[in-house]
């Protein structure tokens, strides 16, 4: 389990970025680079990280899920992810 402290930050982040996108389309349009430094560094979508949407592990993420390796692994064990089984052959 991730701490809060880092989950709280990354949420605070996407609220950010989701607050600020129009803004920065418009200013990275006209070329004013100067204008857009002085925007929040945190709304720049590149600071985001991708985190497990239940443990908010950061590393070992599988995108096509939106958890990490450890938590699909567990629960694609007991059958709780649709179409997911182990190989057997």
């Amino acid at each position: 389990m991730a701490k809060t402290s880092q989950v709280a930050r990354q949420k605070k982040r996407e609220r950010l970025v989701a607050k600020y996108a129009q803004k920065r389309k418009e200013l990275k349009e006209k070329g004013e680079y100067a204008a857009l430094s002085k925007l929040p560094r945190n709304s720049n979508p590149v600071r985001l990280h991708n985190r497990c949407a239940v443990t908010g592990r950061a590393r070992g993420y599988y995108r096509k899920f939106g958890l990490s390796r450890l938590t699909f692994r567990k629960l694609a064990l007991e059958g709780k992810i649709p179409g997911i089984r182990k190989a057997s052959w």
